[in-house]
């Protein structure tokens, strides 16, 4: 079965996710800019709180196993944090990746420079006399 056909298993979490991180009055007009239908979200509610999305499992309603409109809120605020987080941390490490790019450059053009210094300096063995009297 198909929970909904052109849709992939992260494609319908994120959907569920961006419905419950829309503020409370702007829920339905969110819903009907996207063009699916409340029905299809519930079933896809279903599926992501207390299916398994990949392959199209829902449980039967009442079960047990259900989680609480309140706590499935929670949980979805708690994903946003965890997702700003991720995404703070991927910025900090792109920014580290570019400065360390950024440092392999110049270490690059010194090295180099050190060649090109190393083949201007004379070959041979050049011995220096002293003049001191030994």
């Amino acid at each position: 079965m198909s929970l909904g056909a052109g849709f992939t298993a992260e494609q319908i979490r994120q959907f569920v996710h961006d419905y419950h991180v829309t503020p409370f009055g702007g829920k339905g007009a969110w819903l009907a800019s996207t063009g699916v239908s409340y029905d299809r979200l519930q079933v896809w509610r279903a599926a992501v709180f207390e299916g398994d999305v990949e392959t199209g499992l829902i449980p039967r309603q009442g079960s047990p196993m259900t989680i609480p409109p309140g706590k499935r809120t929670g949980l979805e605020k708690q994903r946003a944090r965890e997702h700003a987080a991720h995404e703070a941390q991927i910025a900090t490490l792109n920014s580290r990746v570019r400065e360390l790019e950024e440092t392999n450059a110049v270490l690059g053009k010194a090295i180099g420079l050190l060649h090109s210094m190393s083949e201007q300096e004379p070959e041979g063995d050049l011995t220096r006399t002293d003049p001191s009297p030994s």
